[in-house]
């Protein structure tokens, strides 16, 4: 078994990695929908943006208004915001250096690369500006990704993909509960005329308006949009893929190492228990209710994770 720092290490790698994807993906979806002439995204998605990514609170602190560059720059750019891209991709570049070895020549190549297109960048720009600069960046993360999955199947290559598996699960449910509250009008009923512009930005911040018109052939709703993230495993960022991933993932690591413990239980529970669901009981028991408590049972299992492989 690798040392316990090694594979803090690693697992952190994989987390701050997928959140600087998420990020950039979630400032392009705005972008794109603050651009659209017929109905501008104006400072309610901006500011949703900030709640998606756990980050408004802290933005509010610096007095700054909710503009699309200031907003932008705040996700991307600022080094007093702890989940901005920038912070992401330096923290996973420290945690790269300390365990060389254990990452292929292109895992680490991908990392530094991303680091450096924003190292001495001041701000995003305009508009098209911030969306070359955002997909420049995710195609350096999916280099690091394809560089992940071509790496040898050992406890080092499954603690990467654990962060990386446990970090989308927070994003998704985080974007759902968000989101889906912001764009339902007040006073209307679940699964009611729903702006398609915004669900579209639903879809796009996960890369799903794709996947949604192959699963989905009788049009877009809210209820189906949820389904989907919530509960179709076909879709690599819906929380049922995520689940059943971070178990299998412990499971082999049970398997080649022997370490078993509170966080496999605590994710072979989670899964049986999502994988009765269905998307009526999630509605009927209250969707904000459901996903704050998936959220709060994550950062549980994370903790659990963190102390059965002794990271601390």
């Amino acid at each position: 078994m690798m040392l316990a720092r090694t594979a803090s290490y690693l697992y952190w790698i994989g987390r701050y990695m997928e959140r600087a994807e998420f990020t950039a993906r979630l400032v392009e979806a705005t972008v794109r929908l603050d651009a659209l002439s017929a109905r501008p995204a104006g400072e309610g998605a901006w500011a949703s943006a900030l709640s998606v990514a756990s980050a408004k609170e802290d933005y509010e602190a610096t007095g700054e208004s909710i503009t699309p560059s200031n907003v932008a720059n705040y996700l991307t750019l600022s080094e007093s915001n702890s989940n901005s891209i920038r912070n992401c991709l330096y923290n996973a570049r420290m945690n790269a250096r300390a365990v060389r070895t254990a990452l292929t020549r292109e895992g680490w190549e991908s990392i530094n690369r991303a680091w450096l297109a924003l190292r001495d960048r001041s701000a995003t720009g305009g508009a098209q500006s911030t969306i070359n600069l955002v997909d420049e960046l995710k195609a350096e993360i999916r280099g690091f990704e394809g560089a992940m999955h071509r790496m040898l199947r050992q406890d080092k290559h499954w603690m990467l993909r654990l962060g990386a598996a446990i970090e989308r699960a927070d994003n998704t449910a985080r974007l759902i509960d968000v989101k889906y509250h912001l764009i339902l009008p007040e006073g209307e009923e679940i699964g009611g005329v729903i702006d398609r512009d915004q669900w579209g930005t639903i879809l796009q911040t996960v890369s799903a308006n794709t996947a949604f018109r192959w699963l989905y052939r009788d049009g877009l709703s809210p209820g189906r949009v949820v389904e989907m993230l919530t509960l179709r495993r076909e879709l690599p960022r819906s929380l049922a893929c995520c689940v059943e991933e971070v178990t299998e993932i412990l499971d082999e690591i049970g398997q080649e190492t022997g370490f078993q413990g509170e966080a496999d239980r605590m994710a072979r529970l989670r899964h049986k228990r999502l994988t009765g669901t269905k998307v009526g009981d999630i509605i009927r028991g209250g969707l904000h209710e459901f996903l704050q408590a998936f959220i709060t049972e994550n950062r549980l299992l994370s903790q659990a994770i963190s102390r059965q492989f002794r990271f601390d």
